[in-house]
């Protein structure tokens, strides 16, 4: 499993924009054949940061995921909305296995 931990800050007044770019980013994303998770948490002490629990079966759906439309269209609409540029941590993920495609 091919797991990426994505940081996100929002500038305050990009905030309502950027969940609802998000969350259409999120349903195309879920909709993928590699997906397995597509989370995406608010901070409860600040609103402003993110975290994306994004599983996909490898690393070869997580790739063919940046370069869907909805990706795309969100990385351009919210790349100036950030504090600072997001941050994306690749892993490797153990358990829950994953049974091999029959």
């Amino acid at each position: 499993m091919h797991v990426t931990i994505v940081y996100v800050h929002v500038k305050p007044e990009h905030l309502e924009a950027f969940i609802t770019l998000t969350r259409a980013n999120h349903e195309g994303s879920v909709r993928e054949p590699g997906n397995l998770r597509f989370d995406i948490l608010q901070s409860a002490d600040d609103p402003t940061r993110f975290v994306f629990y994004e599983a996909y079966v490898d690393a070869a759906a997580a790739q063919a995921h940046r370069e869907t439309a909805h990706y795309l269209a969100w990385r351009d609409a919210v790349a100036d909305w950030m504090v600072e540029p997001r941050q994306g941590i690749r892993y490797t993920g153990l358990w829950p296995e994953i049974p091999p495609a029959s």
